[in-house]
């Protein structure tokens, strides 16, 4: 009989989500030798090759993607059984792994963390930024337990939990004279310099949704990964962008920036808390969604 164990499979999934002994190792909090003797020892024991090691770089073999979902089947399983364990103690406690869009991260979490620290100091919060497109597979996949996105998701496998509504205006350059009489029409022609983020965001399809009538060959796509690197490519005269609520008081400090309000009614996004149906961290996400949707005055400050 094969005997695999724990171990072993929480270091193949690390491993197999990064591709890299050594940040997987650093993802589990081991040394590259122990987590390189436990995967070879994986393989010994299936007797088949399970990564390819070539340089520096790391491929899954065949055997390995067809094992991937199974692992993580069993891994989403054990925590499963040790949320059941932490039943009837102290609510939100132990490991939470929490996912966050980069659109909101930095806006949320400086009001959110302190809070939770506050109020659970037995809760150990790890976070994972990433697109939505990524934390929807890694929590259907049960490599996290639930994360903060914009909708729609479109996943039917999910409990979708409304916050709030966050709404945009437009990040122009302090001397643009084409925005020196607010509010701006969704459709007008200065949009034409609009820039977004890389795809795979979804404030870039935003941002297309809410210029709809702009032509899309008139956009100008920088294949920017943030929305700080935009705003600062705004500040400098190079176009426009759209800015959510939320990030309007710390894009305040940025120089030769400001924001201008588009006419009534104001395009918004809605932010969500997710987590998978039947999880059984439900009454946690439901508590956590909570606390978020408390803490909204301070996220959204009235606009100036």
């Amino acid at each position: 009989m094969i005997r695999l164990t724990v171990r072993q499979m929480l270091y193949f999934d690390a491993l197999a989500q990064t591709l890299h002994f050594g940040r997987a190792a650093e993802l589990v909090g081991v040394t590259q030798p122990a987590l390189s003797a436990q995967i070879a020892e994986m393989e010994e024991r299936l007797g088949c090759l399970l990564f390819e090691r070539g340089g520096k770089s790391v491929q899954m073999t065949a055997e390995a993607y067809d094992l991937l979902p199974r692992i993580e089947s069993i891994l989403a399983d054990i925590r499963d059984v040790e949320t059941i364990a932490r039943r009837g103690r102290l609510a939100m406690e132990g490991k939470f792994r929490l996912g966050i869009i980069p659109t909101i991260a930095p806006y949320l979490l400086p009001h959110v963390l302190p809070e939770l620290k506050a109020r659970f100091p037995a809760l150990v919060l790890e976070l994972r930024e990433a697109v939505t497109a990524s934390l929807v597979e890694e929590t259907a996949a049960g490599r996290i337990d639930g994360f903060i996105a914009a909708l729609p998701l479109d996943y039917p496998g999910l409990v979708e939990e409304e916050l709030f509504d966050d709404r945009f205006f437009l990040a122009v350059a302090e001397n643009d004279t084409e925005f020196a009489s607010p509010p701006v029409a969704p459709d007008s022609p200065a949009l034409d310099r609009l820039m977004l983020l890389e795809e795979g965001h979804c404030l870039r399809e935003q941002a297309l949704a809410v210029c709809g009538s702009v032509k899309p060959v008139a956009m100008a796509s920088y294949g920017a990964t943030s929305l700080t690197t935009l705003l600062q490519m705004v500040a400098h005269g190079l176009g426009v962008t759209l800015i959510p609520e939320m990030a309007i008081g710390p894009a305040s400090t940025m120089r030769d920036l400001k924001t201008v309000p588009f006419t009534e009614p104001m395009p918004s996004r809605t932010i969500c808390l997710a987590w998978r149906r039947n999880s059984m961290r439900h009454e946690e996400c439901v508590e956590l969604a909570k606390i978020v949707r408390g803490l909204r005055d301070k996220l959204l400050p009235k606009a100036a």
